[in-house]
């Protein structure tokens, strides 16, 4: 391919109860929701973005929380956990933090000179805190309850599990631009652009695993960087060009999407990073309110008839959090 990725855009998860969701990923993980609007596909949910204080891509968690959504089973043909960057010394409070938020968690792991710690989000999505030597300049969202000397950066890496590795890792290196880094047992690395966290990707090879239900608690789509518009136009027509099924491109208000699947199973995207959370609210205001796109405004008494009500926690405030 002659585009390649700079790394991760966002992940996108299904999760159930959407205050409980808000409640856990704003209080608990110290993010900032920065835009609530709903699934585009599926007026009826909240779309719920988690990120820094502007929402900038590579540090976005999004979900779609249906309230009676079924539990789902993590298993191959999925991104199987989500992991954040953390300050190398911060992992000790980190797993005091969840712990005394009632989150039960994992000794800490190294391996790559990394410090890891697992644990679950409320609907068993499983998730990953990470801590590299090199640190993470990216500027976190400050709050009292995570302060910045602790809080999440933004992403660090994705994992995808599959049965058998050779198709997905030539998705990877020849139609992403990723760069096959080391292989670990059972585990393969990837990495884009510079490198480093927010731009890695790891492929678990488990051949006799279950395949993967999508559902409460699962990944839906992992989505890569493209710098705009026009680079993707010239992506899609690539990636057409190699047999690759591609959607059209999709605006989603806030950025430019297309979706295909990679061999393994797993649903891709390739987002934009033009347009931004602040084109139709204030950056101190991102999240506070629902917003709509154009095309769905006319119906907005109609859809928040259908939303349940969503509690968000004072943390959310920029003049709360200073």
């Amino acid at each position: 391919m002659s585009i390649s990725t700079s790394g991760l855009h966002h992940v996108t998860a299904i999760g159930g109860d959407p205050n409980r969701n808000v409640d856990f990923y704003l209080r608990t993980l110290g993010l900032r929701l920065v835009k609530t609007t709903v699934n585009f596909d599926d007026n009826g949910t909240y779309h719920l973005y988690y990120g820094d204080s502007s929402g900038k891509p590579g540090t976005l968690m999004t979900f779609f929380p249906w309230p009676e959504a079924p539990q789902g089973r993590i298993g191959t043909g999925q991104a199987s956990t989500t992991a954040f960057s953390v300050p190398e010394s911060s992992i000790g409070w980190w797993r005091q933090h969840l712990e005394d938020t009632g989150v039960e968690v994992s000794r800490v792991r190294n391996s790559d000179n990394e410090d890891t710690l697992n644990f679950r989000d409320p609907d068993g999505l499983a998730l990953s805190l990470v801590a590299h030597p090199q640190g993470d300049p990216r500027d976190p969202w400050d709050t009292a309850l995570v302060p910045a000397q602790h809080a999440i950066r933004g992403l660090h890496s994705v994992t995808l599990s599959v049965t058998r590795e050779d198709e997905t890792a030539a998705m990877l290196t020849d139609d992403l631009g990723l760069r096959f880094l080391h292989q670990d047992g059972d585990r393969l690395r990837f990495e884009a652009g510079d490198g480093g966290a927010g731009a890695l990707v790891d492929v678990l090879v488990t051949p006799k695993a279950p395949r993967g239900l999508t559902a409460a608690g699962t990944v839906h789509h992992v989505a890569w960087r493209v710098p705009d518009e026009q680079t993707q136009v010239s992506w899609r027509e690539e990636l057409v060009d190699k047999g690759v099924n591609v959607t059209s491109i999709m605006d989603r208000q806030y950025f430019r999407s297309i979706y295909f699947r990679e061999p393994g199973g797993t649903l891709l995207e390739v987002a934009t990073d033009t347009g931004g959370f602040d084109i139709d609210e204030p950056l101190l205001e991102l999240g506070r309110a629902l917003k709509l796109p154009p095309w769905l405004e006319p119906k907005r008494e109609q859809i928040e008839a259908m939303l349940p009500v969503l509690d968000l926690p004072k943390e959310n405030n920029p003049e709360v959090v200073a």
